[in-house]
């Protein structure tokens, strides 16, 4: 449950955090689910789990340590905050190994994957696993030696290791010896055995216990025990003392390799004097030991790729192409034409990747400008960035140095790109880039025309086909003003100024949401049609909040979609609803009644103070009638959603929207079926346009 206090409206942002990972665990549970897309939703939750405890966990850690008592919104300290997590994340890992041991383990095996029992081999697959011992591991994996009182050497954050524990046959001395060895580089760690049924299976891990005692001869192997760390990561560069940002981000990729451990996960079967010993070295406190009863990290099934089984797997969505595009037509005369307004993954990426790709190779493009925070690791969009820097097109590109855990990919990209000639910006000092912006100027015969693509989700190709986001094209002369003046202020020494029509936080994007607000409350007041429906990742920031509650009290009706976390207390007027299902939510689509001449906006930014005050966002109007339209009626699929929908209740908790006596409506469903309906329909009628024969002497 998301903790409050009897005072206050707010929930704890890191329990609220916990409920959503909650809602993700669900679906491992959801038996609508096919057992490999449930156990993907286990890894999903265990690689969130992950990250939360890298940041969150780590930073409330460094606060508590340094003694800090200031209290959130929700009235909680660091270390009140850190005595509802731990428990709270223990009962999570127990319900998700629950899952995978109870139902979905033994259901996979009934549909053909089976994982062996490394001990109960058949002849042949014995042989195999000892010939990938000989040749993959032993000559890999290197012991380190322990000694008790020892601090343990660096290990990996994240890795999978074996702690050994050894006694020496010659000297009849029973004191136990330890050694480390790392898996973190030996490969897969899905090992397919040969079988002439199913897809069977070993672990790497169990494969290293199995030949233990090869690593060590003239010793007795005691026991191995399996473990893994995870460090403190939530580190960020000083950059007011940092003369070189690159090197500053660089300097924090080493901090957190040797930061505090601050959760150590152990096979349950361990001994306590191994558990002591692994503990004592790592300095982890008791409430910080996971102890697990099966497979650890596992994260490692999400990319476990088995070919067939289909009647274990959900069923292909692939991403249709957009009615909107004609297929061999430039991008540049469409967009010329109308506004182009897609949905991902439902709708292809592929428009957004050939915008850049015909202005790298198109002799008008004059300039190229866009931010970069995160990208895909075999980037057709940084190879056209860099084609265009070849083809003597003016490129800049803001690449976000800061962007967590993309950091070092980031870091890449920029010094690849200035080598091309790329003029490559690392993003503002004090703040993180986070907008989804690319601008394309071209010389027309009309003169210079400005393109724009604004979006709410990053230049990625492979999370595109995974997260919900929206594209938006356009050449809006206002827009294409107001993306110019956005480059040059970030990229050169102008100061930030009023836009005709986008808001940037954190200039003015806060106190536009404000603004749109207020004239809600004002209708309401009047006994007037008043709406706010807005569909983000986050609430968090009190601000707003405030002005929401301010807004239902005056009988402003206010729907929130909030896929993740949510500190808001829903009130009268208030529903709160989040979508957990196939595709990972992620537009930001707001939209206000306005006096029935509505407002509608997407944004890159969630409702959070990080994102409205310490970095620079977009938030643009989609004016455009047809595209307007459309993400409002976005909203409104989203909003009927009572498949994979939950609500959130005023004590914190969430509940399965009811479809009792109603129509089924999941939404992503939805979503593609009309995205499939809306292509066809757009094929027929090109099918069917006539083109009349005409004389040669016309036709000339």
């Amino acid at each position: 449950m998301a903790k409050t206090t009897p005072k206050s409206n707010y929930f704890n942002r890191e329990l609220s955090w916990l409920e959503f990972n909650q809602r993700v665990l669900e679906q491992a549970k959801d038996p609508r689910n096919p057992m490999l897309e449930r156990l993907k939703f286990l890894a999903i939750t265990a690689s969130n789990l992950d990250e939360f405890f890298m940041v969150r966990v780590g930073g409330l850690a460094m606060a508590r340590k340094a003694g800090l008592r200031k209290k959130d919104p929700a009235g909680m300290t660091p270390l009140a905050q850190l005595k509802e997590i731990y428990p709270r994340s223990q009962k999570m890992m127990k319900e998700l190994h629950s899952c995978f041991n109870d139902v979905v383990s033994p259901a996979l095996e009934r549909g053909g994957i089976r994982h062996a029992d490394i001990h109960a081999l058949t002849a042949e697959q014995d042989a195999f696993v000892f010939e990938l011992f000989k040749e993959e591991l032993f000559p890999v994996i290197t012991p380190v030696a322990l000694c008790d009182g020892q601090s343990v050497p660096m290990i990996r954050n994240l890795a999978l290791n074996v702690l050994v524990r050894l006694q020496d046959k010659a000297s009849g001395d029973r004191k136990n010896l330890y050694a480390v060895m790392s898996l973190d580089r030996a490969g897969s760690r899905i090992v397919q055995l040969p079988s002439d049924e199913g897809y069977v299976y070993v672990l790497r891990e169990e494969v290293v216990k199995k030949y233990a005692a090869d690593w060590f001869p003239g010793y007795e192997v005691m026991e191995c025990a399996q473990f893994r760390i995870t460090r403190n990561a939530d580190f960020a560069v000083a950059e007011n003392e940092a003369p070189d940002l690159m090197r500053g981000m660089e300097d924090v990729l080493e901090e957190r390799k040797t930061g505090d451990c601050v959760r150590l996960e152990v096979k349950s079967a361990v001994s306590k004097g191994v558990l002591k010993f692994l503990s004592a070295s790592l300095q982890v406190s008791a409430e910080a030991i996971f102890l697990i009863d099966d497979v650890l990290n596992m994260k490692d099934f999400m990319s476990m790729f088995i070919p067939g089984y289909d009647e274990l797997k959900v069923e292909p969505w692939p991403p249709q192409a957009s009615p909107d595009v004609i297929p061999n037509e430039p991008m540049f005369g469409q967009i010329a034409k109308k506004d182009l307004l897609f949905y991902h993954p439902y709708e292809t990426f592929d428009p957004v990747v050939r915008f850049i790709e015909e202005a790298a190779a198109d002799p008008d493009t004059m300039a190229i400008k866009m931010v970069l925070y995160r990208t895909s690791s075999d980037s057709a969009i940084i190879a056209a960035l860099k084609r265009a820097a070849e083809n003597g097109v003016n490129v800049t590109a803001l690449i976000e140095l800061k962007a967590r855990f993309d950091e070092a990919q980031n870091i890449s990209w920029s010094r690849a790109l200035e080598q091309c000639g790329v003029q490559v910006i690392y993003g503002v000092k004090g703040y993180k880039t986070h907008a989804k912006i690319c601008m394309v100027v071209r010389r027309e015969p009309a003169g210079v025309v400005r393109y724009c693509h604004f979006g709410t989700g990053n230049y990625n190709e492979s999370t595109a086909k995974l997260y919900g986001d929206i594209s938006y094209m356009t050449c809006n002369p206002d827009l294409g003003n107001d993306a110019a003046g956005f480059f040059n202020a970030l990229c050169g020494y102008a100061q930030p100024r009023d836009f005709n029509l986008i808001s940037m936080a954190p200039i003015s994007m806060r106190d536009k949401l404000l603004e749109m607000i207020d004239f809600e409350i004002e209708r309401a007041k009047k006994g007037k049609k008043a709406l706010v429906n807005a569909k983000v990742n986050s609430l968090v920031d009190v601000v707003l909040s405030e002005k929401l509650y301010e807004a239902a009290k005056a009988g402003v009706k206010i729907n929130l979609n909030v896929r993740g976390i949510c500190c808001l207390k829903p009130i009268a007027n208030i529903t709160v609803t989040s979508i957990i299902d196939r595709y990972l939510e992620h537009a930001r689509i707001i939209h206000f009644h306005h006096g029935g001449k509505p407002r509608v906006y997407i944004a890159s930014a969630d409702w959070m103070p990080r994102n409205l005050d310490k970095r620079l966002e977009l938030m643009v109007p989609v004016e455009d009638p047809g595209c307007r339209d459309q993400l409002i009626r976005m909203n409104e699929i989203h909003n009927a959603d009572n498949q994979s929908a939950w609500v959130l209740k005023p004590s914190g908790t969430y509940e399965r929207v009811s479809s009792r006596g109603v129509k089924k409506i999941r939404s992503q469903e939805v979503l593609y079926n009309n995205a499939c309906s809306a292509l066809v329909d757009a094929e027929k009628k090109r099918r069917t346009r006539f083109e009349p024969h005409r004389p040669e002497s016309q036709s000339t």
